[in-house]
């Protein structure tokens, strides 16, 4: 049978539909995933076509699966994080919603504050255990969606829930049967797509899940986990690793709009935010994240990584306000005490700081020509320099006249006699040995010291 794409606008086959293959033995992609070697990369040569969504935005799970990496957050930094995210965010909502946790007491005080705060975006949605006692507690704090767990591979249908897969298809519709008969909209979280039987298991599924979304009337959200970050961007792959594979499959067979198909990745291989974008411009309006990329293991994708991602692919920022970053991490270091790595980028403390004496020389000249975009005006982050042993007089030069604001009449070359001083007893300090960088606080110490005797 042919049918008009609402997408494409073209004639597609859409004939043939995917029926569950419940077999006897997991299929566990031995020949790709040998646990004993490095996971492999296979390709197929099949090309899918790029589709970006009219609309692409941001969710966030923060308050969810990055808090289950760090220490729980107090009810008031859950409140200062998420007034932080609907700021960030900006007046478009470009941070559509955020997740939490229910559970305990601490958890619903928390949710109830930041809905006392009214605010539209973004919105507040939770993450349960699918059972009716969860949905109701969803219901009765007036929250309109929920995330569901339903595993998708056999590494977790077989070997965790001791299922077969049309035992664990049934367990699973029942839950968002739940959810309808609760009046939640159900979001199902395919946990460790990037292991699963995506002909066999996930498309079959979600078939399943559309049927049962048009017969309620309550649409089905799809948020495609990359669990353990095995998800390739390259074109090619084959599955199940192809994250535009899977973002394919998912709205050709299964019929997933844009809207309801979100992708969640985590870095273990380095690709989060690669992976992230590659799900944005092959067909999901959403990707989820966490602010600085906290999470488990290798952490989520990072949030404002992806606000300089939509930034980068749409030409603009919509509205979204990318000086909060360089707040959130401050509130994230000072009032929870979260380490940021330095090298670490937009929020880390070395992320536009150089220690190359040649690239403080450029800088001094025209920042442009060694920053990566005006991140004073993007972040409120003037672009800095290091001293150390291979810094130089530029870089002194540079330091002195960012540490102190100095307007640009009164700012200092490297031919300064201030800077020559500084010069020879950064100098000496390493002649005598010294491996670390020179401190803010020695060095104004010392300008303090020879500004006296100048």
């Amino acid at each position: 049978m042919l049918e008009i794409s609402n997408k494409t606008n073209l004639l597609e086959q859409k004939s043939y539909k995917y029926q569950l293959q419940d077999v006897e033995e997991p299929n566990l992609y031995r020949d790709i995933y040998s646990y004993d070697e490095v996971p492999k990369v296979p390709f197929n040569h099949r090309r899918v076509p790029m589709g970006m969504p009219e609309e692409i935005w941001i969710t966030d799970t923060t308050l969810r699966d990055g808090q289950q990496a760090v220490e729980p957050y107090t009810v008031e930094e859950i409140v200062e994080i998420y007034k932080l995210l609907a700021r960030l965010g900006g007046p478009k909502g470009l941070i559509r919603q955020t997740e939490f946790f229910i559970y305990s007491k601490k958890d619903r005080e928390a949710v109830e504050k930041c809905q006392e705060l009214g605010y539209k975006f973004p919105e507040i949605t939770t993450w349960i255990r699918a059972n009716k006692e969860d949905f109701k507690l969803v219901r009765d704090l007036g929250i309109k969606e929920t995330g569901i767990l339903v595993s998708a591979s056999d590494y977790h249908i077989f070997k965790k829930l001791k299922m077969t897969r049309r035992e664990a298809m049934n367990l699973y519709l029942s839950s968002v049967a739940e959810a309808f008969e609760a009046g939640i909209r159900p979001r199902c979280h395919l946990e460790d797509i990037t292991r699963a039987d995506f002909y066999g298991f996930v498309v079959p599924f979600v078939n399943e899940l559309q049927k049962m979304s048009e017969d309620a009337g309550i649409p089905v959200k799809i948020r495609a986990c990359d669990t353990m970050g095995y998800g390739i961007p390259y074109t090619e792959v084959a599955l199940p690793r192809s994250v535009p594979g899977i973002i394919y499959g998912l709205q050709h067979y299964s019929d997933v709009p844009s809207d309801m198909l979100e992708w969640h990745g985590h870095n273990d291989f380095y690709k989060a935010v690669a992976n992230a974008s590659t799900a944005w411009l092959y067909g999901a309006s959403a990707v989820n994240c966490s602010l600085l990329g906290i999470g488990e293991r290798t952490g989520n994708i990072p949030l404002e990584a992806m606000v300089f991602e939509y930034a980068s692919l749409r030409g603009t920022l919509d509205g979204m306000d990318t000086t909060v970053i360089t707040e959130i991490a401050e509130f994230f270091k000072k009032k929870i005490g979260y380490e940021i790595p330095p090298m670490t980028p937009f929020v880390g403390s070395s992320f536009n700081v150089t220690k190359a004496g040649i690239h403080a020389d450029g800088l001094l000249k025209d920042e442009e020509i060694y920053n990566i975009f005006n991140t004073k005006k993007l972040l409120n982050k003037t672009a800095g320099v290091s001293i150390t042993k291979t810094s130089g007089l530029a870089g002194i030069a540079y330091w002195i006249n960012q540490h102190y604001e100095l307007p640009e009449d009164k700012a200092v070359d490297k031919r300064d006699p201030l800077v020559l001083a500084v010069k020879t007893w950064v100098d000496a300090q390493y002649d005598e040995g010294r491996q670390t960088a020179i401190t803010d606080h020695e060095i104004e110490t010392k300008i303090a010291e020879f500004s006296k005797e100048l």
